[in-house]
């Protein structure tokens, strides 16, 4: 019966959709651009030592001489895993295009673009100012069998104030808000939130505290919904260390590695859980000093980028053409993906067609 399902469906002209999947990962790099996920290493950066201390360095740890090569030597993960079983969105090279729709091109109205599907305009600063807007990750919250199952790791503090906290009732662990000590492990890592040095100011904590505290709370507590947020990879960027931004990128995939398999091992998410990774703007690329930077006054750094896998994702790897894809998309598709019409007061982008599948 279900060959023949297939048959009639391949007849009349329409996809057949996988199951969709039953947890979600979400997951921002803070101001990562698509020309290092797609092209590795930008050469006029790297072996310049003012943007790389180290030149020899980061010419053994990035180079490489295609621009293949140096993104797989970049980001293992992203493309041997996630290009191979997953999709890639943003080479404008091959005229795969995604821009966030606000006017703005920063951090908090891309969060907010990204979380409500809207780009809403009453956010223009990155002010720790509640979320008018209910976000995707609420409404999944509001629903039976996700009520209770959605938790938040950040490491800019802001973002308690992007999904928020107070309205929503969702956990939202970052700088100022350490895990609860449970065991031995929560109580070190509330200590190193705590004690080790924050090197961007009180509102952001390493990274590697961000993963580590997450890791150990889908651990104890299994979340369906997790959204994971990274920061450092923008502050080194701001502060014009181009290597070193790079290895914290790289530092990043190593962590999604590391979940990924994780969690392949853990009967409540094997086979089940989908993973989103994308950025809340670009930045800057000519001349090269503007790399530092981004928002209107900087060319293009609007463009974005978009990685999806999972059950419901093909595995049709790095996109080509195809039409402009937008940030206040993502809600929608994450909401999709978990077999959800994200429906809120306000406007809320569609679907990303190619990431849910459609009907042709």
């Amino acid at each position: 019966m279900f060959r023949l399902f297939v048959c009639l469906s391949v007849f009349l002209g329409f996809s057949v959709r996988a199951q969709p999947a039953q947890n979600l990962i979400l997951v921002t790099l803070d101001g990562v651009r698509w020309q290092e996920i797609f092209n590795g290493a930008d050469s006029t950066l790297l072996f310049d030592p003012v943007f790389s201390r180290d030149t020899a360095s980061a010419r053994k740890s990035f180079w490489a001489p295609t621009a293949t090569e140096r993104r797989k030597r970049f980001l293992p993960f992203l493309w041997n895993t996630i290009g191979q079983q997953g999709q890639l969105y943003g080479n404008r090279q091959k005229g795969s295009r995604m821009n966030v729709s606000n006017p703005h091109w920063f951090s908090y109205p891309g969060y907010n673009e990204i979380l409500s599907g809207y780009a809403d305009d009453r956010i223009k600063s990155n002010d720790k100012i509640d979320n008018p807007n209910v976000t995707v990750l609420e409404y999944l919250n509001q629903q039976p069998d996700y009520k209770g199952k959605v938790a938040v790791f950040s490491s800019w503090d802001v973002i308690e104030a992007a999904v928020n906290e107070k309205r929503s009732g969702i956990p939202a662990s970052s700088a100022n808000e350490p895990t609860k000590p449970v065991t031995s492990v929560d109580s070190l890592l509330t200590d190193l939130t705590t004690l080790y040095p924050r090197e961007f100011g009180d509102g952001v904590r390493a990274d590697f505290l961000t993963y580590f505290s997450a890791r150990q709370y889908v651990k104890q507590k299994q979340p369906r919904v997790l959204f994971l947020s990274f920061d450092e990879t923008d502050d080194l960027a701001h502060a014009g260390r181009y290597a070193d931004h790079l290895t914290m990128v790289q530092s990043i995939d190593r962590y999604l590695a590391d979940l990924w398999q994780m969690i392949q091992k853990m009967p409540q998410y094997a086979g089940k859980t989908a993973m989103l990774i994308t950025t809340d703007h670009g930045r800057g690329h000519t001349p090269k000093a503007r790399w530092k930077d981004h928002g209107t006054k900087t060319a293009d750094s609007y463009q974005i980028w978009l990685a999806a896998i999972g059950p419901g994702v093909a595995a049709s790897g790095e996109q080509t053409n195809g039409p402009v894809l937008f940030q206040n998309q993502i809600a929608a598709t994450l909401a999709r993906l978990l077999g959800f019409a994200f429906k809120a007061d306000h406007p809320v982008g569609p679907p990303i067609d190619g990431v849910v599948g459609s009907k042709r």
